[in-house]
């Protein structure tokens, strides 16, 4: 019980910490820009979603296998130059054509530049947001989870510091802001270096060029996060475009102050689900069924009481909250965003078992039905709820679309988890 702890508090410090790069942008921004900023940060933020979904879809399933096959291949070493190549990809994207991608992304005439701003920063950078996720996991996988949340935390501690710094002090608003940012992943590999002074590790580097089959297996082990990572994504695109059809450049601003909160709950049971993980793929591995459950039991109560605790806080103390991003006093933001916050993070209540579940099936090789959680939650039941729910029952209807999706995949993944026990449990005995 005490490794577990250990593993599940680290890694849940970890990507808190991640989640904090967002949520110290958002304040910082919300208060040094105005709503405006709030806005322009909220239509970029999928992008972000997709540069480190990217590096846990190599780095989640590549550090699965790497446990799985006792370490025994080089993945490691070919899915960090893939990490690397298609990194470059989106630098190039960045330096070419990150006004027009702002626009598509839903940008409008009065958020157009602060938008382009923040996105040429991302972009440029995306080898190394791509390259630590992918790094934190194989790290995290060969037991030093501690180095892990260290990189993260300091990282983070980093962000927040010169957020302020880049915004107030040196006054140079969104830019400063997305400077923070990509300079944190920079300092978190710096200290995730470190860990080839390890003595036991089974970790190395050694130039290996990609093979198709480790990159195949490795997206099917890590589709489940990388879709866990983009439904947030997605999900923040597909209610940008609502809410601007509905109420505007304000809307969008509310909107971006819950799903930037909600980012802080998702990434505490994401850290839960990514500390279990190896601990679970291990009990598989020597097929220690006790163990494999009693994981997974343990992940479920942490992330609960998460849940609850977040939901707590958010609904005693909304006005507050609120006003920390709302530096002009807006009444309709303020509104608009208490209004929705009760509703809105019901969700909670389904995510936190969603999150756990689908990497759970990864963890013991289950990961058709891992991705179908994912699928489920992210794309299948979101987009057409929040878009019927958005024309029929207006703001209200598009809070209601979040924790409707999350319940629904709570149940069509607790009658999956049903038939993965059974044939999990035969596999065993066999």
């Amino acid at each position: 019980m005490k490794e577990i702890r250990g593993y599940v508090t680290r890694s849940v410090l970890s990507t808190f910490g991640l989640s904090l790069y967002i949520l110290a942008d958002t304040f910082f921004i919300a208060n040094g820009v105005g709503t405006l900023g709030l806005t322009a940060l909220n239509i970029a933020l999928p992008l972000f979603n997709l540069l480190n979904g990217l590096g846990l879809l190599l780095g989640m399933g590549g550090a699965t296998l790497f446990v799985l096959k006792g370490g025994q291949k080089n993945y490691f070493s070919q899915l960090l130059l893939t990490g690397i190549i298609i990194g470059l990809l989106f630098t190039l994207l960045g330096l070419i054509f990150a006004a027009p991608l702002a626009s598509l992304l839903g940008a409008s005439l009065a958020t157009l530049p602060l938008t382009t701003t923040y996105l040429r920063f991302i972009l440029i950078m995306a080898p190394f947001f791509i390259c630590n996720n992918l790094v934190l996991a194989f790290i995290r996988n060969d037991h030093n989870p501690q180095l892990a949340m260290k990189a993260m935390l300091f990282s983070s501690l980093f962000n927040i510091i010169f957020d302020y710094i880049f915004v107030f002090p040196m006054n140079m608003g969104m830019a400063g802001a997305a400077l923070a940012t990509v300079l944190a992943p920079v300092l978190s590999l710096l200290i995730l270096s470190t860990h080839k002074k390890k003595a036991n590790r089974r970790l190395i580097w050694q130039f290996t060029l990609p093979k198709f089959k480790t990159i195949s297996c490795s997206t099917q082990l890590g589709l489940a996060s990388f879709l866990t990572e983009m439904s947030t994504g997605i999900s923040i695109l597909v209610f940008n475009q609502v809410l601007l059809a509905l109420s505007g450049d304000i809307a969008v601003a509310a909107y971006g102050v819950l799903a930037n909160i909600l980012l802080v709950g998702l990434s505490l049971f994401t850290g839960v689900a990514q500390g279990i993980q190896p601990l679970i793929s291990q009990a598989a591995a020597k097929k220690e069924e006790t163990k494999v459950f009693s994981y997974l039991r343990y992940g479920f109560t942490v992330s609960l009481f998460l849940a609850f605790l977040l939901y707590l806080v958010i609904t005693l103390f909304k006005f507050p909250i609120v006003g920390l991003f709302n530096r002009d006093h807006d009444a309709t933001l303020t509104h608009l965003a208490t209004k929705g916050m009760g509703i809105y993070f019901l969700a909670l209540f389904g995510a936190c078992f969603n999150i756990v579940f689908s990497i759970f099936f990864s963890a013991v090789g289950y990961a058709k039905q891992s991705f179908a959680v994912a699928l489920l939650r992210g794309y299948v039941l979101i987009l057409p709820f929040v878009i019927l729910l958005g024309k029929a029952f207006g703001i209200v209807g598009v809070w209601s679309s979040l924790p409707l999706s999350e319940f629904l995949t709570l149940l069509i993944a607790s009658l999956l988890f049903i038939q993965v026990k059974k044939s999990y449990r035969s596999d065993v005995s066999y």
